[in-house]
């Protein structure tokens, strides 16, 4: 007559026959499944997260063009006026350049 009882908890715990697994070990391989399948999604959203940085970064290059062309139209309209001999600037300046000769509509006529 052979009656199966609980392993005993304690120190005699490791004395338990080859083929059984103690409640501490199967409560560790359900741990490890379960971080096994936590690290798994972990890594699917890593890599969904890292094509989704890569379309941005695709569509931002795809911007490049357009950014070179107003960083030099950037550059062309930034530039000091040149001035001919009498002091009067040739070319378009910037709006503080005009207010110091005497600002906007004040009887200054012969500008239109």
């Amino acid at each position: 007559m052979s009656t199966t009882t609980k392993p005993p908890t304690g120190a005699n715990a490791s004395t338990t026959a080859p083929g059984e697994r103690t409640y501490f070990e199967t409560q560790r391989a359900a741990l490890l499944g379960e971080i096994g399948v936590s690290l798994e999604h972990v890594l699917a959203n890593i890599n969904k997260l890292n094509r989704s940085l890569e379309g941005v970064i695709a569509v931002g290059n795809e911007f490049g063009s357009v950014e070179a062309l107003w960083s030099q139209f950037e550059n062309v309209m930034g530039h000091e006026p040149v001035t001919n001999e009498e002091g009067k600037s040739e070319e378009g300046g910037s709006e503080g350049d005009y207010e110091e000769e005497g600002g906007e509509g004040e009887g200054d006529e012969s500008r239109v």
